[in-house]
């Protein structure tokens, strides 16, 4: 049934009906949906106070606002879900199934290392595993996700245990919480000289909200002024009690320089493991699993570094990773050497795919190449759509006449040595607070170097590019030089941002403020050929300057504004400016309309600097 809306447009009533479209969805999909014509639900959004065309992505709230407006529920499908339905589309699903206890087999327990910046996570895995990984890192940051599979004894027997290393800068947040999501254990280190820090709490709170069990590695116990049981004292007020104290939590003290404690926290881990979880998995289902991290690799082309969940991954296997698909063409483990296959918990590199996935999706393998492409060409168009809506700036008609005019928005090309820095540099650029009137726009992102595409596409649009720890390319560098493209490179997140912050605080229109400078009252009016009215003043307060600005006040009135003192003179003699106490003569240009007891306020608009 057609029911008219605003403005005289016919649209049918969905009388409380649902209808479920997917996040980023446009105007013309909604009117797919409930039978109505693109063009009526353009004009009753207008009238609604959003101007919005009818191929453009839609955000949540807008399309709820429309749906509420003519009668239907909008469900906005989250993209878990959308997966979901995705997948069954396929007659795939994504997670454990039951299937036969004979394919049930013992995996390694998943441990992610969290805690403050420096306080020693990466050189506790460096000792771990016997390599050194830091030293690579700029600053000594963690800049982005690495997994690793060590392998320990327990009971004379050898034990893996699989270890993700997530990074400790807080722009990383969003990485370290993925961590805490794909993790069994988590092993919060805490450095024993400095005690509980912002980021301890944080990586804590990711890893109670994950309800996974924690083991904590007081690091640095060999340092001058190290006191582990105020560490264990201050963890209290957290819910972490150690055992000594009655408590469920294992506390180990360690020293990843001098290689105290090593063998104690292996141990620890696997007793919290044997303890608190049973870590099975099946090893005969459709493999499937989360994507760590992935980089473009100039011999290899891109690799993803993958966790298996379930399943064993092959080498020819059919894979689809996030929106990247292909053929399993290689597995290698951390070292580089070659797999034939990868069971459940094992971190190994994806060579094959057509693309980088990003760090946190989700990968399977499917039966054959064409539904693998299938499966990512969706994936991307919804995330395509999810990122056109959420970029949209929202305007109202209230908002029309200052969107017409000149908008100030910073343009940025990002891009990296892997996807999980690239997205969490966005994420963190995205955060910074500026005023209202400019916008900050990422209109592409990548992993690998700055190709002589991206150049193009930054003259195309006035794009800074960013390269985080990757340079330009030959053809690129000389076209950016050529044309004067802005190219920024970084190795440390802190100065990225920072830069980025002033750039965007340097775009915005300067704020002035009105100084008063000073006031005179007229005590006679003379006419003067060819120049006018002039005022026979006394200075009141302050200094009377020639060229300032003025305004004339009658009665407490302001009778004129935006005037200028364009003649002031001290008898006879040109005057620059008459101070408080002295009579002089004020010309206010063509303006003529003074008379005595007038007071005329002179003033300057002065920039005032920005917090």
């Amino acid at each position: 049934m057609a029911a008219p809306s605003m403005g005289g447009v016919m649209l049918p009533r969905g009388n409380g009906q649902t209808v479920r479209l997917p996040r980023g969805a446009s105007l013309t999909d909604l009117a797919e949906r409930i039978n109505a014509e693109p063009a009526a639900l353009v004009t009753a959004l207008f009238h609604l106070g959003e101007m919005i065309t009818a191929t453009q992505s839609v955000n949540d709230e807008t399309l709820q606002l429309l749906g509420a407006e003519i009668g239907w529920v909008i469900q906005v499908v989250s993209p878990e879900d959308e997966d979901r339905e995705l997948l069954e589309t396929f007659d795939l699903t994504f997670g454990d199934e039951e299937g036969d206890e004979d394919d049930w087999s013992s995996r390694p327990p998943v441990v992610t290392v969290m805690g403050h910046v420096d306080h020693g996570k990466t050189k506790l895995l460096d000792a771990l595993r016997h390599a050194n990984v830091q030293s690579k890192e700029a600053g000594g940051i963690t800049q982005h996700i690495g997994a690793y599979q060590i392998v320990t004894e327990l009971e004379h027997n050898e034990r893996p245990i699989t270890f993700i290393d997530t990074p400790g800068h807080e722009s990383f947040t969003a990485m370290r919480a993925r961590g805490a999501k794909v993790t069994d254990i988590v092993v919060l280190v805490v450095a024993a000289d400095d005690g509980v820090m912002p980021q301890t709490v944080e990586a804590l709170n990711h890893a109670q909200a994950a309800e996974v069990p924690i083991v904590v590695a007081v690091n640095k116990i060999d340092k001058e002024g190290a006191n582990p049981a105020k560490i264990r004292q201050q963890l209290t007020e957290y819910g972490l009690v150690a055992e000594e104290y009655g408590g469920d939590t294992m506390f180990v003290d360690v020293s990843a320089t001098t290689r105290q404690g090593l063998d104690e926290l292996l141990t620890a881990i696997l007793l919290t493991a044997d303890a608190s979880l049973d870590l099975r998995a099946n090893t005969e289902q459709d493999p499937q699993g989360v994507v760590i991290e992935g980089k473009l690799d100039k011999g290899r082309g891109p690799v993803a570094t993958v966790l298996v969940q379930r399943g064993t991954l092959r080498q020819g296997d059919s894979i689809v990773a996030g929106d990247a698909y292909g053929r399993v063409r290689s597995l290698l483990d951390e070292h580089g050497n070659k797999l034939k296959e990868a069971l459940p918990a094992r971190p190994v590199q994806v060579v094959g795919l057509t693309s980088v996935p990003r760090a946190g999706d989700t990968f399977l393998v499917v039966e054959e190449d064409r539904i693998a492409r299938q499966i990512a060409d969706r994936r991307q168009a919804r995330i395509r759509n999810a990122q056109n809506a959420s970029m949209r700036k929202r305007i109202s008609l209230e908002d029309l006449d200052a969107a017409l005019k000149e908008t100030r928005q910073l343009n940025l090309i990002i891009k990296g040595d892997n996807s999980g820095t690239v997205e969490a540099l966005e994420e963190a650029l995205m955060k910074i607070e500026i005023d209202d009137e400019i916008s900050l726009r990422v209109i592409h992102r990548g992993v690998g170097g700055i190709t002589k595409s991206d150049i193009d596409l930054a003259l195309a649009d006035d794009v800074i590019v960013l390269g985080f720890n990757v340079r330009a390319e030959g053809q690129a560098t000389e076209l950016a030089s050529r044309e004067g493209v802005d190219v920024r490179y970084y190795t440390v997140i802190y100065q990225a941002i920072d830069e980025i912050e002033a750039a965007l605080k340097g775009m915005l229109k300067p704020i002035y403020e009105e100084v008063q400078l000073g006031t005179a009252e007229v005590r006679e009016v003379f006419r003067v050929p060819k120049i006018g009215n002039v005022a026979g003043s006394l200075v009141r307060s302050g200094t009377i300057v020639r060229n300032a600005k003025a305004r004339l006040m009658r009665d407490g009135t302001v009778v004129a504004d935006n005037l200028t003192v364009e003649s002031l003179r001290r008898f006879k003699d040109d005057a620059t400016e008459v101070r408080e106490g002295y009579e002089c003569g004020i010309g206010l240009g063509s303006f003529n309309d003074i008379k005595v007891d007038d007071v005329i306020e002179t003033f300057e608009m002065r920039e005032k600097p920005r917090d």
